[in-house]
């Protein structure tokens, strides 16, 4: 991933992550569990339904330190399987 988060950032920062994904219980849960292990802290997630209730939107402000931190973050949330996009 090649991005340009370090020319329009200035880090350490918080970052508001949101991910989309199948409406289940668990993806919140496996939200922050991938969160735990790239950025561990004390995390608040925001889940909101679909409009016909399909899938998720969970929204989680995260302290990234580096440019390559916030890719790998982005990377990793994109890897659990339930998870379709993040934004």
């Amino acid at each position: 991933m090649d991005t340009r988060f370090d020319e329009l950032l200035d880090f350490p920062t918080f970052q508001t992550f949101k991910v989309m994904g199948v409406a289940d219980d668990d993806l919140s849960n496996q939200v922050v569990a991938c969160l735990q292990q790239h950025a561990p802290g004390d995390y608040s997630t925001t889940v909101k339904p679909s409009s016909k209730g399909n899938y998720h939107s969970v929204s989680v402000s995260v302290k990234v330190t580096s440019k390559e931190h916030m890719e790998t973050i982005y990377t990793e949330l994109a890897k659990i399987e339930l998870v379709r996009v993040v934004l």
